[in-house]
């Protein structure tokens, strides 16, 4: 099993920006594995954010596309989720997820084994 540790979540105002991290620990790289960001609202199901494949191809939801960019530095070994134009629906609790089994749309939560604690994000006017 993969441990993943989420960081970046917070408060922030209706229109502003959050980077959300996400860490393997070691020995795992963000590049042994596919990857992706989800959240969960309160009474919601879990919705997939982005995902990027081992051959690092991205894919989004019409939903964020746009606003949110994935992205890896590799220096630091983190799967990092820049999000922009934050609205106040974007209020949720953000999760990382690992190694994908490839059976599911990579942005389903059913295709990913690992997943970290989550992080929470709250966005307020």
């Amino acid at each position: 099993r993969v441990h993943l540790v989420e960081s970046g979540g917070g408060s922030v105002q209706v229109g502003g920006s959050l980077t959300l991290s996400c860490q393997p620990s070691p020995p795992y790289t963000i590049n042994a594995f596919c990857m992706a960001w989800f959240r969960q609202a309160p009474g919601k199901k879990r919705e997939g954010l982005a995902a990027v494949t081992e051959q690092g191809f991205i894919t989004y939801p019409d939903s964020v596309k746009g606003r949110f960019a994935l992205s890896k530095d590799n220096a630091n070994n983190l799967l990092n989720l820049q999000m922009n134009a934050l609205k106040s629906e974007d209020t949720a609790m953000y999760y990382c997820a690992a190694r994908c089994n490839g059976f599911y749309d990579e942005l389903s939560e059913n295709n990913y084994a690992d997943w970290g604690q989550g992080t929470q994000v709250t966005v307020s006017s």
